[in-house]
């Protein structure tokens, strides 16, 4: 029999891996692609490694981004509505203006492309 602290304890740790769950079967987990067993091993372990990528950008993201569903973080930071420009050998990547997710999606931006250090 467990006290009240340690059930709690234990009652939380299941609600988060039943929200993994149903964040990995609303995305690549919706449909398993094959009914062979070899091929739906390799789909769970892309899927599962896409998750975790997208949790961790969104915890580098911060904010709201941190605790999102992958959903969220793939329609507002990774599926960006932004232009590629090149000119001068230099790729550019125009945002809209006014984008309400441009802070966070900078902050994500800057820890994975830290600004050049000039001496």
């Amino acid at each position: 029999m467990l006290d009240t602290v340690a059930a709690d304890k234990t009652h939380r740790a299941h609600a988060v891996i039943e929200q993994v769950h149903a964040d990995l079967k609303n995305s690549a987990l919706g449909s398993m692609p094959s009914g062979k067993f070899n091929a739906n091993a390799a789909w769970l372990v892309a899927a599962v490694m896409a998750f975790n990528l997208t949790r961790a950008a969104g915890t580098l993201a911060g904010g709201r981004f941190s605790k999102a569903e992958t959903a969220t973080i793939r329609d507002k930071l990774i599926n960006v509505p932004a232009r590629v420009a090149s000119s001068a050998r230099r790729v550019r990547l125009h945002l809209p203006e006014a984008w309400p997710w441009q802070t966070p999606w900078q902050r994500l931006f800057d820890h994975v492309y830290p600004p050049s250090q000039t001496a």
